[in-house]
């Protein structure tokens, strides 16, 4: 049995969550200020973009003698940011958007109910989406990476994701 695992702050804690912070966004799209849903989008990009730096830093770290460093820190840094862009902001940030743009539209059609009651009822559905959509998303950003970006650069461990 090797030491412990070393817990990562940006996958194992609930820092992970502010990679969510859009879709929740999102979801309450309906009953607050745009700059708020913007807001959230600033949250997200931020936890993505100090995933990469500190991917980028444990790379650094872990090829410090190496004379491929600059490469490999580079590869941690661009697979880590475009894999959290896509898995954690673009993607379901889209697909939540969606959601809630359609129950909004299909309430409005299908229900008698005023307005603001159609409005919470989006923003419950769109909240109640992301745990479903979290999983098939990563596997999916994960597949085309594999098939595409990471094809690129060779890679033949273990890339960051959330599975």
């Amino acid at each position: 049995m090797g030491p412990p695992a070393e817990t990562d702050l940006y996958r194992d804690t609930w820092v992970r969550y502010l990679g969510y912070a859009n879709e929740i966004g999102e979801s309450f799209r309906a009953i607050v200020p745009i700059s708020l849903v913007w807001a959230s989008y600033g949250v997200a990009t931020t936890y993505v973009t100090a995933d990469a730096i500190d991917k980028g830093k444990k790379a650094a770290v872990a090829h410090e003698y190496d004379v491929g460093k600059t490469t490999r820190v580079a590869v941690a840094v661009v697979d880590t940011f475009v894999w959290q862009a896509l898995a954690s902001v673009a993607i379901p940030g889209f697909t939540i958007n969606r959601i809630c743009a359609a129950s909004l539209y299909l309430l409005g059609t299908m229900t008698h109910w005023p307005l603001p009651i159609r409005k919470w009822t989006t923003t419950a559905i769109g909240l109640s989406a992301i745990p479903i959509i979290i999983k098939p998303i990563d596997k999916s950003v994960d597949f085309l990476m594999d098939s595409s970006l990471r094809k690129l650069y060779g890679a033949k461990e273990k890339h960051p994701s959330s599975s």
